[in-house]
């Protein structure tokens, strides 16, 4: 099989975008080569989806070796073991644009993996995994709502630059990852030194601009190898269920949600779905019919969520009671704990965080070997 591959320019970077030559057997594969940074991303997902579950198993693996950058671990221990702070941060930065993008209803089992084949210092591997994952399920043909485009934006003498190099960023004033779709943004990631509000709005504009140009390049490539799309189907509502639910449970719903304090109110809302629970089963029993128990809790969660949202678009107070413009109550207290070097207890409302701070010596430093070590 001859490898289908789209190349495009991408900031000072050429990048290329193939697939068919290898992982033949998954439903999509693409490899992504940015400046010798290459990144495998496969993706398989169930026909079908398993019985009784009523969430979506989409499941992210960035992975990262040290060969990749023609290194061996450090140290006495030379298997590489449990993902870093690194894979664990970039499955997430790939996660969260893609996961919206799957429709209401899809509950099949879904593995996304990006694997780092090469490594060019001065190139991070973030973005050509991101844009590696789009293609890949662009062309599986699963029910997904994309592509996406991903791009890293810098702030260096008072120009933006699209995908900085490793060199570069030591020089800007902004990190900043931005990924969406050719209609609008879907994830934003920064860190910058105390820029204004204008010019990282206008980051973000820059890096949905110029990703324009890798959601194209994914689009021709899906042309050409795209697989056709699956034969599926949003599971149709029970509209007589929902309408039943509604008739039993809206009422003290809503009532229910006009109590301020949280625990009684909580307490309150699993009365009322047990209660309507068993009227229901009773129900079903008397006519031989069968309930669907996940069913019935998706119509909760519904409803729930419809009275609190209508609840805030006709200006009533938040179940708290508190309206739109009121924070609730902020308290923090330092020098909590006796013996920490440092300690602060953070109180918003019924949320608390207490935090502890614990200073070392520099002889317990611990070396991290990663493949792009050297970078720092």
């Amino acid at each position: 099989m001859n490898p289908t591959k789209q190349t495009f320019p991408y900031g000072s970077h050429q990048v290329t975008l193939e697939s068919g030559e290898i992982a033949r057997q998954a439903h999509g594969a693409v490899v992504c080569t940015m400046e010798d940074t290459v990144v495998l991303a496969t993706v398989v997902a169930a026909k079908e989806p398993r019985a009784g579950q009523d969430w979506f198993p989409l499941t992210v693996d960035y992975v990262e070796k040290t060969y990749a950058a023609g290194k061996i671990p450090g140290g006495f221990f030379k298997r590489e073991g449990r993902p870093s702070e690194k894979e664990t941060l970039t499955s997430r930065l790939i996660d969260r644009p893609i996961r919206p993008l799957f429709p209401d209803g899809f509950l099949n089992e879904v593995q996304v993996v990006a694997t780092v084949l090469s490594l060019n210092p001065e190139v991070d591997s973030d973005i050509p995994a991101m844009l590696a994952v789009s293609a890949a399920l662009t062309l599986s043909g699963l029910p997904f709502n994309g592509p996406i485009g991903a791009a890293r934006v810098g702030y260096v003498g008072g120009q933006y630059v699209l995908n900085p190099t490793m060199s570069q960023l030591k020089e800007s004033q902004l990190n900043l990852v931005v990924a969406g779709t050719e209609q609008g943004v879907l994830m934003v990631e920064s860190e910058a030194l105390e820029l204004p509000e204008d010019v990282m709005l206008g980051a973000v504009g820059f890096g949905h601009e110029q990703m324009h140009a890798a959601i194209q390049a994914i689009h021709e490539l899906a042309e050409e190898a795209g697989k056709p799309a699956w034969d599926w189907q949003p599971p149709a509502k029970n509209e007589v269920l929902i309408a039943r639910v509604s008739e039993l449970a809206e009422k003290d719903f809503r009532a229910a949600f006009a109590m301020k304090q949280k625990q009684a109110r909580n307490d309150r809302l699993v009365e009322i779905r047990k209660s309507t629970l068993e009227k229901l089963a009773a129900e079903a029993a008397a006519t031989s019919a069968t309930l669907d128990a996940n069913a019935v809790k998706e119509i909760f969660f519904n409803l729930e969520a419809k009275i609190v949202r209508s609840q805030i678009l006709d200006g009533a107070p938040r179940i708290d009671g508190r309206d739109t413009r009121t924070v609730r109550p902020i308290g923090v207290r330092v020098g909590v704990l006796p013996r920490t070097h440092g300690s602060a207890l953070f109180t918003r409302g019924e949320t608390q965080a207490l935090v502890t701070v614990t200073l070392g010596t520099g002889r317990g430093e611990r070396s991290a070997y990663r493949p792009a070590a050297e970078r720092a």
